[in-house]
């Protein structure tokens, strides 16, 4: 890493302190792990003065509170993995290095993907815009700078999250991995009418990435309790759910998408009542969900130590 590169690595350090926590229950008790990516909300002084939004329009990018909606599950043994860094200033749930060459002053290596889709639309690991296409640098970026970024929130996060998946599958001999996210709760510059959302999405890679009996139990409480839900479209699972799922290998990945009117104001990115049903809710999705995975693992999971 050149020298602008561990100056950069060590304000990242300083700004986000620490950059991730894991929330571990008392006693590790069910074969599960919540990943939330993108619901960090610290905003650094020095990124925002190189934006050219401000906060509340930096946040629109933000699952705000999602990691708040799975705290509670913690209480079921299980433990939650959340960003405090935000999604616009680094994305973990992109490989590690997918970037936009017309974000930087300088060439990117050979080994950097400039050809996603992801890419394409302004959301690679650095994103170019949020998720109403607003810009968001007054400047180029160097590729020291994403460097550094990756090699100090992005590599670190995955790291822990491959342990904590790791040690659930020692125990049980089987886990699932639920990334929370939340979405708008209607599809930007739509024409149509009736442009709304599901309450919820789950997206599984078109049935790659998880058992396709979890998704099914998953989806059939979620409307047990009331609720809307869809598949795969348009969200059927970044990167976290993509690298990780992989059944034949007794770990299952599952992209839960909550649609953001369920509990927020979108617009004053503020809770309102709906907030404490969901939790609720949640809850009982995951007690639910404990419950049944025995069956659904078809005898694979073990006794707990």
């Amino acid at each position: 890493m050149s020298d602008g590169g561990r100056g950069a690595a060590e304000s990242i350090a300083e700004w986000f302190d620490p950059p991730f926590e894991v929330v571990e229950p008392d006693m590790l008790r069910a074969p599960l792990v919540f990943s939330s990516p993108h619901s960090g909300r610290v905003y650094p002084d020095a990124f925002i003065e190189r934006s050219r939004l401000d906060p509340h329009r930096l946040r629109k990018s933000e699952d705000c509170f999602v990691d708040e909606i799975f705290l509670d599950s913690v209480d079921f043994g299980v433990p939650l993995l959340r960003a405090h860094f935000p999604r616009a200033f680094l994305d973990v749930n992109r490989e590690p290095y997918e970037l936009d060459p017309v974000m930087f002053a300088d060439p990117l290596p050979d080994y950097v993907n400039t050809g996603s889709v992801r890419v394409a639309g302004g959301l690679g690991t650095i994103a170019r815009v949020v998720s109403d296409t607003e810009e968001i640098y007054t400047e180029r970026l160097t590729f020291a700078e994403a460097d550094a970024r990756i090699r100090t929130l992005h590599k670190p996060y995955h790291a822990r999250l491959r342990e904590l998946l790791q040690r659930a599958r020692n125990v049980f001999g089987a886990v699932v991995l639920v990334d929370c996210h939340s979405m708008p709760s209607t599809v930007p510059n739509s024409s149509t009418d009736g442009s709304s959302r599901p309450d919820f999405i789950l997206g599984d890679r078109y049935g790659s990435a998880c058992s396709g009996a979890i998704v099914d139990f998953v989806e059939q409480r979620l409307r047990d309790l009331g609720y809307s839900v869809s598949r795969n479209r348009p969200y059927a699972g970044g990167y976290i759910t993509q690298f990780y799922g992989q059944p034949s290998r007794a770990v299952h990945a599952l992209q839960l998408e909550v649609n953001r009117s369920l509990y927020m104001d979108e617009d004053a990115l503020a809770k309102h009542g709906g907030f404490y049903r969901l939790i609720e809710d949640v809850q009982a999705l995951v007690s639910s969900l404990l419950e049944t995975l025995p069956h659904l693992f078809g005898g694979r999971q073990a006794a707990a130590e």
